[in-house]
């Protein structure tokens, strides 16, 4: 028998006020809840009034996790009509804020799993307990070592796969309940957390080598052994580890790292989009890549690949490449190199003013890229003098200040149209609001992982795929890519997140394509398109399975 807190209390089951009064009847609910029975919308109605009275992003946030964690119908009906308004609020930049505080305003685990590096015999246990037995098709796991533009917060870091999940949800439609975030708790190197008594984390530094690998290993298996049909979306893992667990596992499951292929993806649609608008050939592009971590080596490792499919060699298309960093341009003798790194240096040899390439500014006069991109993390990095010697020696300069939240940002869309007389060709990390110059109206696309991420990852899961392959990458960033409107005036090079819902679909429906034409399908798909479209979940509310009734 079902007692009526344990359904109130389940935010997949809990339907609040909205229960009929046949349901409060047969579920025990009778007295439990105020006699006026309220329709979905009118609950939607009511919560987002008090939505709209809260005085901070970061009080919104909040009013929304406690509706998230009562009534996960409410939430998504709610985030579907507000899809805009809501994103940066419930993840990037206002989840920033909470996971600096998560510690101290937890209040619910929100159905994640808790991994502890200290107890690896229960791993299983932990993903078991959590999933409480839904069937699990997507999971999202992070140990927060890299959250970009704040670093290491350790087990706070949760709350970035709790807000993945729910862009997964709101973007693409997979059901809610069959959703799991992780957090592996590998300790932390944040000094700050390790001196905080409040802190929920383990209170020791990173676990490193092979002890961490095999802590890693053991949750590979347990997921895949627990949830075979799902989908590994690694998140925010450290630029030493990031790349190493994806090409451990990327040729043996359906698993994904959205800040090397995800950010790569988006960035390459981005340049897509505006190849598109200034008709010229990608083989023809000069990339400097400014931030050379797990972010900005994701990115070039997705360009190459295209170039590649383009039809140029893998030494020609390494040639179109400048990693710069902190030490400036990097070389195959800089010190420190990471994996990621090192397939994206060049030699000194190629330079007679090698030893000068130590800055932004002198590898920008040197190489003269066609294509800037940054995420370094370091504000105004993009100055006058670099965008405007850029935009002498191409006719549509490309310029991605990727890093993120604001005051991070390489530089803002504003001076990049005036100091470039409109002529560049922009995406931003963070929203951006249009641009008038001299009459005519830019449209700045943001190069959100968002627009690319739901759309894949659903895809993937509505196909059954059994890897993720370059092949299905491309075809994705060519598909986001394509949606441009060329004959638009000052058009965005990337969709606007207003249209999220829209074009994840039909990214969807392209990937599942992708994945039955290699063959990639574990299981018989004769159309890709009704897979996707079975697949969806819409939040309304549902009959309650019979078993729940009373005795």
């Amino acid at each position: 028998m079902t007692s009526a807190n344990s359904i109130l209390n389940n935010p997949f089951l809990n339907k609040g006020t909205a229960f009929t009064l046949a349901e409060r009847e047969a579920l025990g609910l009778v007295g439990t809840l105020p006699s006026h029975v309220q329709t979905l919308a009118e609950q939607a109605t009511q919560a987002y009034d008090q939505f709209q009275s809260k005085p901070s992003n970061l009080e919104k946030r909040l009013f929304l996790m406690t509706l998230f964690n009562e009534n996960r119908t409410l939430f998504f009906r709610l985030m579907d009509a507000h899809v805009v308004e809501f994103m940066p609020i419930v993840y990037d930049p206002t989840v920033a804020d909470s996971i600096e505080q998560y510690s101290h305003l937890f209040t619910d685990p929100q159905n994640a799993a808790f991994i502890s590096v200290d107890d690896p015999d229960n791993i299983e246990a932990a993903l078991k307990n959590a999933a409480d037995g839904r069937d699990i098709r997507l999971v999202v796991v992070t140990d927060a070592e890299g959250i970009l533009g704040i670093g290491d917060w350790g087990v706070n870091g949760v709350d970035i796969a709790v807000g993945k999940l729910m862009v997964y949800t709101a973007a693409a439609g997979i059901d809610p309940a069959q959703v799991l975030p992780v957090s592996i708790d590998a300790g932390t190197n944040n000094q700050t957390l390790l001196d905080d008594p409040l802190y929920l984390g383990n209170h020791h530094q990173r676990l490193t080598g092979d002890r961490y690998y095999d802590v890693i290993d053991q949750f590979v298996t347990a997921e895949q052994k627990l949830f075979p049909e799902s989908l590994l979306h690694w998140e925010d893992f450290g630029r030493s580890n990031a790349q190493v667990i994806l090409d451990k596992y990327k040729d043996q499951i359906a698993t994904f790292n959205d800040d090397i292929q995800g950010t790569g993806m988006v960035v390459l649609a981005g340049i897509l989009g505006a190849l598109n608008i200034s008709k010229e050939s990608i083989k023809d592009q000069k990339f400097v890549t400014f931030g050379a971590g797990t972010a900005g080596m994701g990115i070039a490792n997705q360009i190459l690949d295209e170039l590649k499919r383009a039809g140029l060699s893998e030494d020609e298309a390494r040639q179109h490449f400048y990693a710069v960093d902190k030490q400036g341009l990097l070389f195959n003798d800089s010190p420190d190199l990471t994996a990621a790194q090192k397939d994206f240096t060049r030699d000194r040899s190629e330079f007679s003013n090698a030893d000068d390439l130590t800055t932004l500014a002198a590898v920008v006069k040197t190489v003269h890229p066609t294509v800037l991109i940054g995420t370094s993390t370091q504000p105004g990095t993009f100055t006058e003098d670099i965008v405007k010697d850029m935009a002498t020696h191409t006719d549509r300069p490309i310029i991605f200040p990727l890093s993120n939240p604001t005051k991070l940002a390489e530089a803002t869309a504003e001076d990049l149209i005036k100091w470039t007389d409109g002529k560049a060709l922009i995406a931003t990390g963070i929203p951006a609001s249009d641009v008038t110059y001299q009459g005519t109206t830019y449209h700045i696309g943001q190069g959100n992982n968002a627009l690319m991420y739901p759309g894949l990852g659903f895809g993937l899961i509505a196909s059954k795929a059994k890897v993720l392959n370059g092949e299905t990458l491309s075809a994705a960033c060519h598909a986001l890519g394509g949606i441009v409107d060329t004959t638009q005036p000052g058009a965005a090079v990337l969709p606007p997140v207003a249209q999220l819902t829209a074009f994840s679909q039909k990214l969807a429906e392209i990937v599942a394509q992708s994945v039955v034409d290699q063959q990639l399908n574990k299981e018989p798909i004769t159309d890709a398109k009704q897979a996707v479209a079975a697949m969806k979940w819409t939040p309304s509310y549902q009959d309650l399975p019979a078993s729940l009734a009373l005795n």
